[in-house]
């Protein structure tokens, strides 16, 4: 019997506090569970921290994270940020190599996909995209043909759509 594996996208709402995103992972660390990216910044309240998390795993080891995250003192909400009721967005930076003849055909690329470039040296650019992962998987696939010096991805961001399972704390 083969094991079919999934991907689940966990918004945390946590207590902005030090240590919360090291207890966090420590948890997985701790039981072998897997992060694929994970990203962390302060809500309009600053007392709370919304936490992105991306994990894969069977079923029964999905279940498993999320009971676990929610038992953790620091949180306060987690929930399943399905793709069709969400809004998903990473953001790139990519660092390439560019010689005089071959920046404007980068700039163009970039132009196509409404990405900016960022910073111009006499070698290089740097290229800063935003969107969904397949948006940004499409562009790094298009530079095929240029020397990617560095990357830096930051890992998904993500809402659930309308006004629905909104968490509201005293």
């Amino acid at each position: 019997m083969t094991v079919k594996m999934h991907k689940k996208v966990f918004q945390l709402l946590v207590d902005n506090t030090s240590g919360v995103l090291s207890r966090i992972s420590g948890l997985f660390s701790r039981r072998g569970y897997n992060i694929e990216s994970i990203t962390a910044g302060v809500t309009a309240d600053s007392r709370f921290t919304r936490i992105t998390i991306v994990t894969s795993g069977d079923d029964e080891v999905l279940e498993q994270i999320e009971k676990q995250v929610a038992k953790l003192v620091d949180v306060r909400d987690i929930k399943e940020l399905k793709p069709d009721r969400s809004v998903f967005r990473e953001l790139v930076m990519i660092k390439v190599k560019a010689t005089a003849q071959e920046r404007q055909s980068i700039i163009s690329v970039a132009d196509v996909f409404r990405a900016n470039i960022v910073d111009v040296a006499p070698e290089s650019l740097i290229i800063e995209l935003t969107g969904n992962q397949s948006k940004i998987e499409a562009f790094i696939n298009l530079l095929n043909g240029h020397e990617i010096l560095e990357l830096a991805r930051t890992g998904i961001a993500g809402l659930s759509r309308g006004a629905e399972n909104i968490a509201y704390f005293d």
